[in-house]
């Protein structure tokens, strides 16, 4: 049975080049990079020639503002509480988006409960957060903005540097009139990092969350950028470690294999993403040519070239999900962080998308091993599945057959 692997989005394969960069560090080189013999130093030499490509790959300005994390949600948590807590003296209003990861959902939810102040932006239908809403939303006690570079879902594109100069110029007016309260911009870049080009400077962000295994490298290690002079606090408690920010013996191998990775991903980002839209468009098109009454989600002219969402009226997305499974496709009917959950996805439901559909959401991201081939045998197993799911369908019966 062919198999087809159309769930990169949720992780990808690790690449060959980035468990090469690892596997000395799984052997002869195994020092604490924290100890200070020979054996420590030299573990820390890797761990810093990884934290100066993870910063050129960003575009930071200094090695030294890249803070190795556990995953992508561990950075998000320390960007989001770290910046919370350090500033909450001076204000506690935080402004999100209905759509973002639960990453930071949660995060924002759990301050909610201790004393700060939420504000949950909407998004127009094709999942995207309107810059002028961030800008009306902006109180004096407003600390931070946290929206996602990309949704994980849709693939729809956030207006983040629009966000980041609305922020600079809202930090202008407020050193003019002698405020000490600074507004700070985090961007959750983890599906977007080795995909769209990352410009820590030019986003005009103070704070950027990624994860190694979005963009083909190893599993339990993220990283987030924070600018020098961020007023943040960390989350864990024990050493030193990163800047004092993330306690913990760094995982130097993992960090090793998300630089290599990360490098590897910008290098061929350009022609990769033009491959990968050409095959994500000739999917899109043949399932919308061959497949009656369903729904493309998302804003097709902001996002993600990897990345379709399609809604299929009258059945639901598990029982396509389950059906192509059995054929050797592998897709998702959204986060693989809520995979189980009952509820519509809380993205669509926020684009306005009817419940009916958003349970029939399937999401195909695509990736590096997939080819025109790939796509020519899911143009010719999604159909029949769909025709098969649907005569079983009550619904479908009253909606179209009666």
């Amino acid at each position: 049975m062919k198999r087809v692997y159309l769930d990169h989005s949720a992780t990808t394969p690790l690449r060959v080049e980035s468990r090469e960069a690892m596997m000395p560090l799984f052997g002869d080189i195994y020092g604490n990079p924290s100890s200070v013999h020979g054996f420590g130093q030299e573990a820390k030499k890797h761990l810093e020639d990884a934290r100066e490509l993870v910063a050129k790959c960003l575009n930071a300005a200094r090695p030294e503002e890249i803070i190795f994390t556990g995953c992508g949600t561990e950075a998000d948590n320390l960007a989001i509480k770290g910046i919370a807590f350090a500033n909450r003296e001076k204000g506690n209003h935080i402004i999100t988006s209905q759509i973002e990861h639960h990453a930071v959902l949660n995060t924002c939810e759990y301050l909610a409960k201790n004393g700060f102040e939420v504000t949950y932006l909407p998004v127009n239908e094709g999942g995207r957060v309107r810059w002028e809403d961030v800008a009306a939303a902006i109180k004096p006690t407003t600390i931070l903005i946290t929206i996602m570079h990309a949704n994980n879902e849709v693939g729809t594109i956030q207006p983040i540097e629009e966000i980041g100069t609305i922020a600079a110029a809202e930090n202008k007016r407020r050193a003019a009139l002698g405020s000490a309260v600074w507004l700070y911009v985090h961007t959750d870049a983890v599906q977007t990092a080795g995909k769209i080009p990352l410009d820590v400077r030019a986003m005009g962000v103070d704070l950027l969350s990624i994860s190694g295994h979005k963009f083909y490298g190893p599993k339990g290690v993220g990283a987030l950028y924070v600018k020098k002079g961020a007023r943040i606090q960390p989350i864990l408690h024990g050493g030193h470690h990163e800047r004092n920010l993330r306690a913990g013996t760094e995982n130097v191998a993992g960090i090793a294999g998300l630089a290599k990775a990360l490098e590897l991903a910008i290098m061929d980002m350009d022609h990769e993403q033009k491959r990968l839209g050409v095959l994500r468009d000739q999917l899109e098109a043949g399932i919308i040519q061959q497949v009656p009454s369903l729904k493309v989600n998302g804003d097709t002219a902001h996002r993600m070239a990897s990345v379709t969402n399609i809604s299929f009226a009258f059945i639901e997305g598990e029982g396509i999900l389950l059906s192509l499974d059995l054929a050797g496709i592998a897709a998702s009917t959204g986060s693989a962080c809520a995979s189980g959950s009952l509820e519509p996805s809380h993205v669509l439901k926020a684009m306005g998308v009817e419940t009916t559909l958003a349970q029939g959401a399937l999401r195909f991201s695509l990736g590096h091993q997939n080819t025109a081939e790939d796509i020519a045998y899911v143009l010719e197993t999604v159909p029949p599945i769909i025709d098969r799911l649907r005569s079983m369908s009550p619904l479908y019966q009253k909606t179209v057959k009666s």
